[in-house]
């Protein structure tokens, strides 16, 4: 069976401004092993804003890959404007399916919709292709005549250790070896996946699994010396929502690639990581690590449920930098709450830090489709959801960069969010450079 895996051009979700490549479609790449691992001739197209409409004809199934809300019109508009067969099997799946399977089923008037980890379940729709009927398929929404079902979802992998590579060799080199995407640096680079899921409930986090699911020591080690051997890397980005949660298991990996002579960086929260293990990180050639401190205000943190705390903070930056490895924080700035005097908070922590902090990135808060604040929109006074009934259509709003929407409160709200923001901005442009 030939099959064509399509999905959105990274950097469309991210920096779309400046065109900047971000981290490869880990999903897509992913399901492309398993379905060539099975024996199917797979394909990994791209979509790009205002490209032509694709060809398709020459494909049994196409799989669209909704991989996040902000490209959910650039794929529809894809999904209706692209030639495919009458009799091709059409299926979606990625983050926005995971939380809104049915619409997206019929939005794209697909046959089925798989959520939630979805390489086993790919296989079960591919083997049901002919008849398409997919009852007893765990994970999956379909269309039986005009009933959409539901099955139940498909329960976890019980080890992830057990999937093939990345079908990265279905993508341009370049569009997954990079340059100038490690801590600063300009060393030749990859992004790779060695933990799924995170257990935290913040409310502003778009995280579609709760169970956290790691590979082990050997699974990381065969990956990187994959990468060094067929693509001469000298580094890499552990791009998980947040590897560092269990200490036992990281250490395992750490241990195990200590010897490549790679340099890496990866996520974290604050109150995950100790002396200790920073120590053992840093021997194996960690560069630099990236905490989610989002807020100076103990008020907002909690309202986030973050529920982390400023000591926390300065105490996991400063123990990251006595290790010899860089510390960067993500900031973001206007979640529903916002105002003068918690931006005054984050500010004071940031100047705190500002001896040991390597980098800042600041963010304006955007109400993710699939997060609790937006699925309750009406409690933090949130406008502009899909779920409201003036909602516009406008599924691109929802990019996470540059974003400047008056997304919640009234006036007064808005014209003290604003004001707070450019302060804080100019505060954090001043001391760390221009935001990208």
């Amino acid at each position: 069976m030939r099959v064509a895996l399509l999905y959105p051009e990274v950097y469309d979700m991210a920096r779309f401004r400046e065109g900047r490549r971000e981290f490869p479609p880990f999903g897509v790449l992913y399901l492309g092993a398993v379905i060539e691992a099975a024996g199917h001739d797979v394909r990994i197209r791209k979509v790009a804003p205002e490209a032509e409409p694709l060809d398709l004809l020459s494909y049994d199934a196409v799989g669209f890959s909704l991989a996040s809300s902000a490209t959910y019109g650039l794929m529809l508009d894809t999904r209706r404007c692209s030639r495919i067969r009458d009799d091709a099997l059409v299926m979606v799946g990625g983050v926005h399916v995971n939380f809104y399977p049915e619409t997206s089923l019929l939005d794209f008037a697909a046959h089925v919709a798989a959520f939630g980890e979805s390489e086993e379940t790919i296989l079960d729709i591919l083997g049901r292709a002919e008849t398409r009927r997919f009852a007893a398929v765990p994970g999956v929404v379909w269309r039986d005549g005009d009933v959409v079902r539901r099955e139940p979802p498909r329960p976890l992998l019980r080890d992830i250790n057990q999937l093939p590579l990345p079908a990265r060799h279905r993508l341009p080199v370049e569009d997954f070896v990079l340059p100038d995407r490690l801590a600063g640096t300009d060393l030749r680079m990859a992004h790779v996946m060695f933990s799924r899921g995170c257990p935290f409930p913040c409310t502003f986090c778009a995280a579609g699994q709760t169970r956290i699911q790691y590979r082990n020591g050997a699974s990381a080690r065969h990956e990187l010396i994959h990468l060094q051997s067929v693509y001469d890397i000298e580094g890499f980005a552990i791009v998980d929502d947040n590897f560092i949660v269990n200490k036992h298991k990281v250490t395992d990996i750490c241990e195990s690639i200590s010897d490549l002579g790679l340099r890496w960086s990866a996520l974290s929260r604050v109150d995950t990581v100790d002396s200790t293990l920073l120590g053992t990180m840093a021997a194996a050639g960690c560069i630099e690590v990236k905490y989610g401190m989002e807020s100076g205000s103990e008020s907002l943190l909690k309202a986030m449920r973050k529920n982390t705390r400023r000591e926390q903070i300065c105490r996991a930056v400063s123990a990251t930098v006595e290790a010899g490895i860089a510390a960067k924080v993500f900031v973001i700035h206007g979640y529903p709450g916002e105002n003068r005097a918690t931006t005054d908070e984050t500010i004071s922590l940031l100047a705190q830090l500002r001896p040991y902090l390597a980098r800042v990135s600041l963010f304006r808060f955007v109400p993710l489709p699939g997060t609790q604040v937006y699925e309750q929109a009406d409690i933090h006074r949130i406008r502009g959801t899909h779920l409201q009934p003036d909602w516009d259509g406008d599924w691109a709003k929802f990019h996470i960069h540059h974003n400047d929407r008056h997304w919640w409160g009234d006036e007064r709200d808005w014209a003290q969010t604003q004001d707070s923001y450019e302060r804080l901005r100019s505060f954090v442009e001043d001391t760390w450079g221009p935001q990208g």
